[in-house]
């Protein structure tokens, strides 16, 4: 049985929020934009006291917030870091945030971390394992989490399963929904040669909490147009088109922008979000 949601200071809304990085916390802090919720990354916020902690109890004052975490692991063979995860429920205790999340990856192995979201290996051996993990994660917190796909550059031979098929199954089993990261898509169907139609075809939607944007980087001369999940720029005019037809395929969703090397003034996230938001409200306008 999936788990509820516990109780949070603000609910996410159906809306376009922004991901707070530090070089924007004093902006965020002074001018107070209006900001439907901001999104930040649990880790950063794992140490008791000092100036992120400060920064949070004003933030969650007057933003609904969400934590998404990146350093977990939940598909590597060692089991979950037990601290990092009592680190993640006391914060998440402590804040009552609108959403939780991680990735479907793993980023760690034998205490050795890499500053990467690594793929899995589409299989039921994987799918078994991923779903074990998230059901750990949900019991500790006490409330469903989502789980997001990410961008990758390989893919496995031995894999039995499209990506789509097995996020699809994941959040079946383990009751998580589902964190859709749009770029990604894009991303991975540019490098892998899918149909990016397909993958949303296949998602329940139902299961989709939340959506994300960002902008990639195009790399040419390795024998094929690869494109790398870069988070440094716009998003690409292709992302928008299928970001549309994402909201098309499963209405409106609260959605993110990610913007995380290179940032540029605050003002230039703004206006991604109010691009967003537009496709949000024309979705809205279309008759049932």
């Amino acid at each position: 049985m999936p788990l509820s949601h516990t109780p949070c200071v603000r609910p996410i809304p159906t809306a376009v929020g922004i991901g707070l990085r530090a070089p924007h916390h004093d902006h965020v802090m002074a001018r107070r934009p209006a900001v439907p919720f901001f999104e930040l990354h649990s880790e950063n916020f794992f140490a008791a006291g000092g100036p992120n902690r400060e920064l949070l109890d004003a933030l969650r004052e007057d933003y609904p917030l969400s934590l998404h975490g990146v350093g977990l692991s939940l598909g590597a063979a060692d089991a979950l870091d037990a601290e990092h995860l009592a680190q993640l429920r006391a914060l998440v205790a402590q804040v009552e945030p609108g959403l939780v999340s991680e990735h479907v990856c793993w980023g760690a192995i034998d205490g050795r971390h890499y500053n990467d979201l690594l793929p899995l290996p589409y299989t039921e051996e994987a799918l078994a394992l991923m779903t074990q993990r998230v059901q750990q994660v949900q019991e500790t917190l006490g409330r469903t989490i989502l789980v997001e796909n990410v961008s990758s550059y390989i893919h496995f031979t031995h894999s039995t399963l499209r990506e789509w098929e097995f996020l699809a199954e994941l959040s079946r089993r383990s009751g998580c929904g589902l964190l859709l990261d749009v770029n990604n898509v894009y991303v991975n169907s540019v490098n892998h040669g899918f149909d990016p139609l397909d993958f949303l075809d296949g998602i329940p939607g139902e299961r989709v909490g939340e959506m994300h944007l960002a902008g990639f980087t195009r790399k040419q001369g390795l024998g094929g147009e690869l494109l790398i999940d870069s988070h440094n720029r716009r998003v690409d005019d292709a992302v928008w088109d299928l970001y549309a037809a994402a909201v098309q395929r499963f209405g409106p969703k609260p959605s993110l922008i990610e913007w995380d090397q290179d940032l540029p003034d605050f003002a230039v996230l703004e206006d991604e979000a109010r691009i967003a938001t537009e496709h949000l409200h024309a979705r809205a306008a279309v008759p049932a």
